[in-house]
């Protein structure tokens, strides 16, 4: 692993492009990871040692939500465990490229962003495949979150697995929905039906919303909620 300072421009942008979507990091993972990122890599250093007490003062989130941010992405190869003990841990911080499960390559990212190949049909593309796809579903949206409906700033949104990819969802269109990271982070792998009607108990949508929501999702996995993709085949 190279030591040396690296492209804190191209590292964001790969997180935010394909780091993020593909391994479905959560809101307190990628507050974790930026800030381990900083403090390491960053500053051309490859291993940072922290207790759990400090990780959570630099981040702002209590102990048990930085333990769970940081044993997740140690499984999903973003860290590497050097060392833990009562006093701290030791870690070896992994960039976008360096990390197997999102398949990133900082010479390749711009390769990867093409469009589908013409001709291609709706139910074929991978949505998750590039961002101008995941743009397409935010688009489909209106610009608000698909759960809770409300208007959402780029800076706060992301793409959700309607059904989880750990319950065989798919990067179909009929299972992506533009989402605020909050929706995101509270609905896990519960069922989304089941999301919408405790967002209705928390009074974040009225009767009339929930009920609007339930037919959205059945609309949604019926194919009748369509994005806009140029070059596919009719």
């Amino acid at each position: 692993m190279n030591s040396k300072k690296i492209n804190a421009g191209n590292v964001w942008k790969q997180v935010e492009d394909v780091m993020v979507p593909r391994l479905r990091l959560s809101v307190n993972e990628r507050v974790v990871y930026y800030h381990l990122l900083r403090h390491s890599r960053l500053e051309g250093k490859v291993r940072y040692r922290f207790s759990i007490v400090s990780l959570g003062r630099g981040t702002r989130l209590s102990g048990r939500p930085v333990r769970v941010a940081v044993r997740r992405l140690a499984e999903l190869g973003a860290l590497r465990l050097v060392r833990r003990s009562k006093t701290g841990h030791v870690v070896e911080v992994r960039v976008p490229d360096e990390i197997r499960a999102a398949r990133c390559n900082a010479a390749s990212v711009g390769d990867r962003r093409r469009a589908p190949a013409h001709g291609a049909s709706l139910e074929e593309i991978d949505f998750m495949q590039t961002k101008a796809l995941r743009q397409a579903i935010h688009s489909r949206e209106g610009g608000r979150c698909f759960y809770c409906l409300r208007r959402l700033a780029p800076t706060v949104r992301c793409v959700d697995h309607v059904v989880p990819l750990a319950q065989s969802g798919r990067n179909s269109y009929r299972n992506l929905v533009g989402c605020c990271l909050e929706c995101n982070s509270q609905k896990g792998e519960r069922p989304a039906e089941d999301f919408v009607r405790w967002l209705y108990r928390e009074r974040r949508l009225t009767a009339a919303e929930l009920a609007g929501r339930v037919r959205a999702l059945d609309a949604l996995a019926a194919g009748k909620l369509q994005p806009a993709v140029q070059g596919l085949r009719k």
